[in-house]
């Protein structure tokens, strides 16, 4: 295992939006990890790093018993960086880390010189105010809202005829030309905030997310997933949005469809950890987030010594809460509906340490920022009792905030 950094703690509380746009805003490899804007608990995680070899983190045994016992950040150097739906891996080996404790709004410094770097986060000044977004016109969309009705018939033809008992099927929506990506997430995080939010660049691709769901984490030999499936927008009058919220809950649809993916991960799960670890620690509770409220559940297990991320990761993704049930044949059936690659939306996002702790996010709620255009993925789960007109409701919902982080709306129809 490389030797780990030594920290540094600042001498007092930065906000991490002020320290990443001094530091790291135009770096080549940069990320933002980030628990949300005002966030009571949870840990931010920004810095830089060099573009690693796509295996980096694989071989790390994610087994070994959790070893910080100082009140610490359980991130304190490895890889940042994303693996695309496909399965097409991006990191980052990290240069430089600082991790903002959001609770005893504590920041601590990692790097070669920890104390610079300490130094340097400690007298940044305050960042700009965001930039107001240019209007950027209507999206460009793949499929068409009566494509999609005509999708969403397919799936039911053949979770009808057995092959499937769940498709989460998806689309894509393009803004042509090029986008601020830092100003992006700045108002994506403002609007839309989340615990499992991102930035992270490599290369040319710049992944933006507001992420609510959290894939994998690992720690001590332990490992949870979190599955999401049922969304319902929110309202602003609270007795209205009080009751979306328990439409959610007590929707037949949409709890059969998350005990679906619940009993799917477990599954998963199960083929890398230790006989009868592995059980249910959340069902099937609402979630709050300033855009949606999502319906969760939670599933962990232990894992059998020597386990790797790399075989975490060959169990589990993609994560079945963007595939479908059985996931083979969904996988399959998907290809050969949605008419092209889903790229980074669908994959996961997040940081593995050289101690072989992980935390993984999904991304969906999130941009994908290229060179000459930027775009953003959405869908929903398909079972035999969706109604056509609400599967294409939630894709437009869940389009809608990122969307406009760069200035562009939803298609007429979504």
């Amino acid at each position: 295992m490389p030797r780990p950094f030594s920290p540094v703690v600042l001498p007092r509380w930065r906000d991490p939006d002020d320290v990443f746009a001094a530091l790291f805003a135009t770096a080549p490899g940069a990320f933002w990890l980030d628990a949300g804007v005002g966030a009571p608990s949870g840990w931010s995680y920004l810095g830089t790093g060099t573009p690693a070899a796509p295996d980096a983190p694989m071989a790390m045994d994610a087994t070994p018993p959790a070893f910080h016992h100082d009140g610490g950040p359980a991130f304190r150097g490895g890889w940042v960086g994303w693996v695309s739906y496909e399965g097409e891996p991006a990191w980052l080996r990290v240069d430089a880390l600082l991790a903002f404790d959001h609770a005893s709004r504590r920041v601590w410094a990692f790097s070669a010189d920890a104390a610079a770097l300490a130094d340097a986060a400690t007298a940044v000044p305050d960042a700009p105010p965001v930039p107001e977004v240019r209007p950027g016109g209507v999206a460009s969309a793949r499929h068409t809202p009566e494509e999609y009705v005509e999708l969403i018939g397919a799936c039911r033809a053949r979770i009808a005829a057995g092959d499937a008992y769940q498709l989460c099927l998806t689309t894509r929506f393009t803004v042509p030309g090029a986008v601020d990506a830092v100003a992006a997430f700045r108002r994506l995080r403002r609007s839309a905030a989340s615990h499992h939010a991102g930035f992270v660049r490599i290369g040319d691709t710049t992944l933006v997310s507001a992420s609510p769901e959290r894939f994998l984490e690992v720690r001590g030999g332990r490992v949870h997933t979190h599955p999401i499936k049922g969304t319902r927008p929110r309202h602003p009058d609270p007795l209205r949005d009080a009751a979306l919220a328990d439409d959610l809950r007590t929707d037949a649809k949409e709890r059969a469809e998350n005990v679906m993916i619940v009993d799917l991960m477990r599954n998963d799960l199960s083929r890398v950890c230790v006989p009868s670890s592995v059980g249910v620690d959340r069902l099937l509770e609402v979630e709050t987030y300033p855009t949606v409220h999502q319906l969760v559940s939670e599933v962990s297990g232990t894992l059998r010594p020597g386990t790797t991320i790399g075989q975490l990761l060959d169990a589990a993704f993609p994560a079945g809460s963007m595939t479908g049930a059985p996931k083979a044949s969904a996988m399959e059936i998907l290809a050969g509906l949605e008419g092209g690659p889903r790229g980074v939306y669908s994959g996961a996002f997040g940081w593995v340490g050289d101690d072989g702790s992980a935390d993984l996010a999904m991304v969906i709620r999130s941009i994908v920022v290229e060179p000459d255009a930027t775009w953003v993925g959405a869908g929903g789960g398909i079972t035999w009792r969706s109604v056509a007109a609400s599967e294409v409701a939630e894709v437009g919902i869940k389009a809608r905030a990122p969307l406009a982080a760069v200035g562009a709306l939803v298609p007429p129809g979504w």
